[in-house]
């Protein structure tokens, strides 16, 4: 079973491990085992205290991007430049919501230059790419006025780290 959080928990990433938390306790020991789809996602270690404390394990990595891209290639983009910005698919398309409208860049568009002031460029870790996405992505990068650098990276990395999160004979496809 998945159990989705709201997406725009990233946006306040201090509320991810008290709504994981949440989601737990609903659970009422409906379930012999549980992990969670979040990497720490911004919780600065918060996340980590629920799952020690609660028995389950979390997706590896800092954040989503180091799990589609890996973590030492993210670590290397930002060591070669530190002002990077990075969005996945997800927030290729939901790019108006997630960023502009919640923001306040719909309302405030002087606002983009306090919030990106020291961006230097966006990275799109492309699971998916496809014609419409990128050009959603090259249309993102232009209204943060920043370049994009498009790099593939398939789901791999997801899947991988899913498998090792359920373990053997729980893996999709498995019986």
């Amino acid at each position: 079973d998945v159990h989705p959080l709201p997406p725009l928990l990233h946006n306040q990433p201090h509320l991810i491990a008290q709504e994981v938390e949440r989601l737990l306790d609903t659970f009422g020991g409906r379930y012999e085992r549980v992990a969670i789809g979040y990497a720490d996602c911004g919780t600065y270690g918060a996340l980590d205290e629920v799952c020690a404390r609660r028995g389950v394990a979390r997706l590896p990595g800092l954040h989503c991007y180091d799990v589609y891209g890996g973590a030492d290639r993210l670590a290397r983009f930002f060591e070669e430049q530190p002002g990077t910005y990075v969005f996945t698919d997800f927030l290729v398309r939901g790019f108006q919501r997630t960023v502009i409208r919640e923001l306040g860049l719909d309302r405030y568009p002087e606002l983009r230059e306090d919030y990106f002031k020291s961006y230097t460029r966006v990275v799109w870790l492309a699971q998916e790419p496809d014609a419409e996405l990128t050009a959603l992505a090259e249309q993102a990068a232009a209204r943060l006025g920043l370049p994009l650098t498009i790099v593939p990276t398939g789901n791999h990395g997801l899947e991988r780290a899913l498998a090792e999160l359920v373990g053997p004979g729980l893996a999709a496809g498995s019986d």
